[in-house]
């Protein structure tokens, strides 16, 4: 048997950035302000990060808000270039990391299909091919040749997921875009994740919904104030995270106190 391929790697990865703590409302301000030397303060929000994401599997990573999840799905994407250690990425990758990133506003949703598509690195031909299975799963009807400015939210995630998804990358990443979808098309989109892991596809899934990770992740990571406390089962991850969870609630209770 074919040993799986290692598609992501974190080598002590730290992501710094700075962070300015007052910025001139008006250009008076500006002028004020130009000889006087800015307030600022560097924040870690990935502190020496390490793992391993291997071919087929389907990860979640779990935390709270300013945890680094959505951080470290960045870096994979190229988005941010990490302060310091070593990240190696090998696939292709379709990111689902910001609802509406990737769009042209002003362009409609058939528009965006080939920019986007050509972004993901497929050819105009390549693009063309796909272009009718991509309309038919996002299910917009006529708001296909409607600019995308006019979409909803829920009209952004259907597009966007169904573009990242027909263009078949070998990296998925996926950061809580699904939670603004209606119920019927989550459900076809898990349908299609599910499918990604059959074919051995490797998942990146940031999702604040417990639920779903059970349901759908071969293992998950648990991020808490930039750092990777657990690396680990599905439910034994979890269960460390809801006891930290009840911990800050009843840390909250006591100060309320």
């Amino acid at each position: 048997m074919r040993e799986a391929a290692v598609r992501v790697i974190f080598d002590n990865v730290v992501q710094r950035f700075r962070i300015i703590q007052e910025r001139p409302d008006t250009l008076r301000e500006a002028f004020a302000k130009f000889r006087r030397r800015t307030s600022y303060h560097d924040f870690e929000a990935l502190k020496h990060v390490s793992f391993q994401v291997a071919e087929g599997q389907m990860v979640g990573i779990i935390g709270r808000n300013g945890s680094g999840k959505s951080t470290i799905l960045k870096i994979i994407a190229g988005v941010y270039i990490p302060t310091s250690g070593e990240v190696a990425v090998n696939g292709s990758i379709a990111p689902l990391i910001e609802l509406g990133a990737g769009f042209h506003h002003e362009l409609t949703g058939r528009e965006n299909i080939l920019l986007n598509g050509l972004l993901l690195g497929l050819s105009k031909r390549d693009v063309m091919k796909r272009e009718s299975q991509i309309i038919e799963f996002a299910e917009l009807g006529e708001f296909i040749d409607v600019p995308v400015k006019q979409y909803s939210s829920g009209m952004y995630m259907r597009l966007a997921f169904a573009i990242a998804t027909e263009v078949n990358p070998d990296i998925l990443l996926i950061d809580e875009i699904l939670a603004v979808g209606d119920g019927e098309f989550r459900r076809k989109c898990f349908e299609r994740i599910e499918q990604f892991r059959t074919l051995g596809k490797t998942i990146l899934f940031v999702s604040h919904d417990l639920g779903s990770v059970r349901q759908f992740c071969d293992r998950v990571l648990l991020l808490h104030g930039g750092e990777l406390i657990e690396d680990g089962s599905t439910d034994f991850v979890i269960s460390r995270y809801e006891s930290l969870l009840s911990q800050h609630v009843d840390s909250l209770r006591t100060q309320a106190w």
